[in-house]
């Protein structure tokens, strides 16, 4: 079992989204982040005077599945969240010891 942690631009989140579920992918974790890459943030104007944007607003999603599912979900949202720009984000990959769910006590693949 692997988990997948994507940070991607929030404008391609309904995309990835979509893209995750064509997959068979039944769950997933959101949440709004921000943060800095190779960009450190960048200038932008507001009423005639222009300020310093260290932290960038992202996207997080979380996908926990099956290790033989991980390389398609990857080229997914590799493939969707891509603009080709700078800030584009990063997708991590790493193993799941154990899952377990919590309304019925199922564990590894059958909490999925």
């Amino acid at each position: 079992m692997k988990m997948i942690s994507a940070i991607i631009k929030p404008f391609k989140l309904d995309d990835v989204r979509e893209a995750l579920s064509d997959l068979g992918v039944e769950g997933m974790t959101v949440v709004d982040v921000k943060g800095f890459g190779r960009q450190r943030g960048h200038t932008e104007l507001y009423r005639g005077a222009e300020y310093q944007v260290d932290f960038i607003p992202k996207i997080k999603v979380e996908i926990a599945t099956r290790s033989d599912n991980v390389e398609r979900v990857v080229e997914a949202i590799s493939e969707i969240a891509s603009t080709g720009k700078i800030g584009d984000g990063k997708i991590f990959v790493y193993d799941l010891e154990q899952i377990v769910r919590i309304r019925t006590g199922e564990l590894d693949e059958a909490a999925i």
